[in-house]
């Protein structure tokens, strides 16, 4: 069996200014450099013959290259219960939606459940473990004004997944041309 998700890798300049901005928040696991993406379409565990399968699916995906940005911060959840918190994709981005719905088309395409959360693009900067309320408000206020510059996706990557001792680990297994 293997993990695996669909995403866009973030160029070097923007994932710079992101890690810089990666402190000041108590408990908070900050996503390492080659951790930063735009997850398209999380498709977890599959075996071998799946993973050929959703290969195959996904490199038939035809749309053209598009720009995206980042423009300001987020959280998931609320309180004490935020489990992550992240930089929010520009919107509307009609190229980047049309995508995503075509991993998932790929993804039910090889027998995959149709994913139930709705699309929200983002850029996961850190997973939290009860980091104080009023240290993650201040951090969202501090940090909503972020604005990335546009940058050109012109392919996107099918990645694995595990869990290693610093958390969790991914390594690109094919890259898509846009």
């Amino acid at each position: 069996m293997i993990r695996l998700f669909a995403a866009l890798p973030v160029p070097d300049d923007i994932a710079e200014t992101l890690l810089r901005r990666q402190q000041g928040l108590p408990r908070a696991k900050w996503s390492p450099r080659d951790n930063l993406h735009v997850t398209l379409r999380f498709f977890g565990e599959v075996d071998e013959a799946t993973a050929d399968e959703l290969d195959l699916q996904l490199s038939r995906i035809q749309t053209g290259p598009f720009d995206l940005a980042l423009d300001g911060v987020g959280a998931f959840g609320e309180g004490e219960k935020t489990r992550s918190i992240h930089a929010r994709v520009a919107q509307p981005n009609a190229e980047l939606e049309r995508l995503a719905a075509k991993c998932e088309t790929s993804a039910r395409r090889v027998g995959l459940k149709t994913e139930a959360r709705v699309f929200r693009p983002h850029l996961t900067l850190a997973y939290l473990r009860g980091s104080p309320t009023d240290r993650l408000t201040a951090w969202l206020a501090g940090h909503n004004l972020l604005k990335s510059p546009p940058w050109r996706a012109d392919h996107f990557c099918l990645y694995s997944s595990w869990s290693g001792p610093d958390g969790s680990q991914y390594q690109v297994e094919r890259v898509y041309r846009l």
